[in-house]
């Protein structure tokens, strides 16, 4: 099991960090691989910073290899502050694992927004009137063998479940224009059948509703009886 990191290092890893020692340097001086040493300054310093340090310590290492002589850093932040935001946020944790339970088990109460706010009754704006429909020239129909029509609820398809519940009590037969579609969702015991003058659903529409069937769904469509 690999040895993880006790506060103490942490903060003089992020120390050193800030004070221009890179990735390489702080690896061997602490004996953790650079990606540990990478992870661990990620979580105390916003990307920008992390990126900005990170290629400024490079290049002083590259130059003190090249000349032999450590190189001044500027820093993004100033580096007690870093330090003081590091020790306040962790003086209560012994890992990092139990700072991250803390802080995402943590809840603001917010205060209620006093505004006359509608709580009417969501109102179903999702229905086309069937006069106001073109049907296409054919459409389809699935029936059982007795020619009796598939009669289902709206609460029967997934996709129009954000209609309001009383909405979702309408009975509704489905109708395709596209041939394959009808034969994909046909089962065994039933049948296609060609509706060669869709306009016949204007006409039936009264005796749809004496049944209780209210909506049509076509193509992605709820039409209103």
């Amino acid at each position: 099991m690999p040895k993880r990191l006790s506060d103490t290092q942490k903060k003089e890893i992020i120390k050193g960090f800030i004070n221009g020692k890179s990735l390489d340097q702080l690896s061997k001086e602490f004996g953790y691989t650079k990606l540990t040493i990478s992870k661990k300054l990620r979580e105390n310093f916003d990307e920008d910073e992390y990126s900005y340090l990170l290629k400024k310590n490079k290049n002083n290492d590259n130059s003190e290899k090249k000349h032999g002589e450590p190189q001044q850093n500027s820093v993004v932040k100033n580096k007690n502050q870093i330090l003081n935001e590091y020790t306040a946020q962790n003086h209560t944790n012994n890992s990092l694992e139990d700072n991250y339970l803390n802080e995402s088990t943590s809840f603001m109460e917010i205060v209620p927004l006093d505004l006359d706010i509608n709580n009417d009754t969501r109102k179903e704006l999702s229905s086309i009137p069937i006069d106001e429909v073109n049907f296409p020239k054919n459409v389809f129909m699935i029936v059982d063998k007795k020619i009796e029509l598939e009669v289902k609820i709206l609460k029967d398809y997934p996709e129009w479940h954000f209609l309001p519940d009383e909405d979702l009590k309408n009975k509704t037969i489905e109708i395709y224009s596209d041939l394959k579609d009808a034969r994909r969702n046909c089962r065994k015991e039933q049948k296609v059948i060609k509706v060669p003058n869709p306009n016949v659903f204007k006409i039936a529409s009264k005796i749809m509703l004496s049944k209780g069937i209210s909506r049509i769904i076509s193509d992605k469509q709820l039409i209103a009886l």
